[in-house]
């Protein structure tokens, strides 16, 4: 007789994600938990978006009378800021990662896939990105409409309103950005070893 044939059948276990609004109400309560973190990543985000939507709109501003010079210390500043404020959400999200192995390893052996996690971390990242960009906006571009207004130009309300939007959008975009390494590396974390961590 076939040892193979007395085997009991093996069936495959497939993780089966939750719905969408699981991982955004795991997102909120995780910035509601680390508040002021989280809070302190905003700030990072806001700072880094108000210099570049302060600068963009000196440019809408002052468009045809920007030295080449100028224009190319001036994108190097901005470059630079948006990096300096990817790598603090980047450290920011490495750190909600490390607080939170048990958390995910929990949710793992609840049955949710890779996905999920990386899908929450994602949405985390996206809610602080939103804020924290569409509030550095709104200041960065304020205050440098008050001062041009005191140097008697004006980008006009339509600049204003673009450069806010555009502020808005390179802030998510870069919150998510610096969120995908920290996601991909909590998905990947087996969930007995996550629940076996001491943090």
């Amino acid at each position: 007789m076939d040892p193979r044939s007395t085997a009991l059948p093996t069936k495959e276990i497939k993780n089966t994600d939750p719905p969408l609004w699981v991982a955004w109400h795991q997102a909120l309560a995780s910035i509601r938990v680390r508040f002021v973190r989280q809070a302190v990543t905003c700030l990072g985000v806001a700072l880094g978006i108000a210099f570049f939507a302060s600068i963009q709109l000196l440019r809408e501003a002052q468009a045809a009378s920007a030295e080449p010079q100028d224009a190319a210390r001036l994108k190097w500043l901005v470059a630079t800021s948006l990096v300096m404020c990817l790598v603090g959400v980047t450290n920011s999200m490495l750190m909600s990662v490390a607080e939170r192995y048990r958390e995910i390893g929990t949710i793992k052996c609840l049955g949710a896939s890779d996905g999920f996690i990386v899908k929450v971390f994602c949405i985390e990242a996206a809610l602080l990105g939103l804020i924290g960009s569409v509030g550095g906006s709104l200041i960065g571009a304020g205050l440098m409409s008050i001062v041009l207004a005191i140097d008697g130009s004006s980008a006009g309300w339509e600049g204003f309103l673009k450069v806010v939007g555009l502020g808005t959008l390179v802030g998510v975009l870069m919150t998510i950005v610096a969120a995908i390494a920290p996601a991909i590396q909590a998905a990947r974390m087996p969930a007995a070893a996550a629940l076996r961590v001491e943090v």
